[in-house]
């Protein structure tokens, strides 16, 4: 597999960047439609439902076949910030994929509040992943991001109902573990064979996660989880 990178970026002066389930959801659908070698000048996709409970992306019209500028291994969004794994599919693709992605939301972000001005926080951050045990963790970091709206604690080996946590993240729809739990969400966006093949499939990884909930060494990954630029 190609090298593997955890990707982030944050909103300018930590303001949110998603205001609803709308601007989620929008963010969503442009990871799918800007992973395009070629530039996108029409949306020839959308969600099923604009209510949200369509689960898939679906196409509205006949389109040549995509060329992916990366794989998307794995996401997730939160308030002020949002998490990628990804690895490049052709030379220069990440940059390529983020820019066009960045520009994009910023787009429509502006435009639907009436604002000007860079959203995000400069260049985005992204570090390699360079072993074994962190490809083993990565994604489970990422995943569990959201307990920080629920469960804070979690970080410092504080939480006390750990099966409660997970229920939480069950009912989290932005990012993309309940895809990975076998569950579909948005399974368009990720490409998961690679860790589905690693983790031994959807049963494995749910058992694997809660283990490693269970038994936190935040330290170990420190180096790639990219915290510094939250603070």
């Amino acid at each position: 597999m190609a090298e593997l990178y955890h990707v982030l970026n944050r909103g300018v002066e930590k303001r949110k960047i998603f205001s609803d389930d709308k601007d989620y959801f929008r963010f969503v659908h442009d990871l799918f439609e800007f992973n395009d070698k070629e530039r996108v000048n029409n949306v020839f996709y959308r969600f099923q439902n604009n209510d949200l409970r369509g689960h898939y992306i679906k196409q509205t019209q006949e389109r040549r076949k995509r060329e992916f500028l990366v794989k998307i291994h794995g996401f997730c969004l939160m308030p002020n910030h949002f998490h990628l794994l990804l690895s490049q599919q052709m030379e220069g693709g990440i940059p390529k994929f983020l820019n066009k992605l960045s520009a994009g939301y910023s787009k429509y972000f502006n435009t639907k509040y009436e604002r000007v001005g860079p959203l995000f926080q400069g260049r985005y951050k992204r570090v390699l992943i360079k072993n074994q045990r962190q490809l083993l963790y990565i994604l489970f970091y990422i995943h569990l991001n959201p307990l920080d709206l629920f469960r804070p604690e979690w970080r410092d080996r504080e939480l006390k109902d750990h099966r409660e946590a997970i229920r939480f993240l069950e009912n989290y729809r932005w990012s993309s573990h309940l895809d990975y739990c076998g569950k579909k969400n948005f399974p368009s966006v990720t490409q998961r064979d690679f860790f589905i093949e690693f983790f031994g499939g959807p049963i494995d990884y749910k058992k694997s996660l809660y283990g490693w909930l269970k038994d936190l060494e935040l330290e170990s990954i420190s180096p790639f989880a990219l915290e510094d630029v939250l603070i």
